[in-house]
């Protein structure tokens, strides 16, 4: 199945496919300085459903995530998620 890209060239699946979550969390390792805005512009998910999605990566995955003011940075990936598979389902939907 193909999937659309967006102008930054990350996959953009549908609302109901899991690897939403992994172009989330790739987000907050590619970007400096990973806020809600920056995340959005990059990964075209939208806010309203960010702070669920963070805590679906913590309750189903065991991802540690931590937000300073409004920087997230990822303090663990957990034991179930290689970073490697996550970060690159973010350009690759293979």
């Amino acid at each position: 199945m193909t999937f659309e890209k967006n102008e930054f060239g990350i996959v953009q699946y549908p609302p109901d496919d899991i690897r939403r979550l992994f172009v989330l969390l790739a987000a907050l390792d590619l970007l400096e300085r990973p806020t809600l805005a920056t995340i959005c512009d990059l990964t075209n998910l939208v806010p309203e459903t960010m702070d669920d999605d963070i805590e679906r990566l913590r309750e189903q995955f065991g991802v540690q995530i931590l937000k300073l003011g409004s920087v997230y940075r990822i303090e663990s990936w957990g034991d179930v998620l290689k970073k490697n598979g996550v970060v690159k389902r973010m350009k690759d939907a293979g």
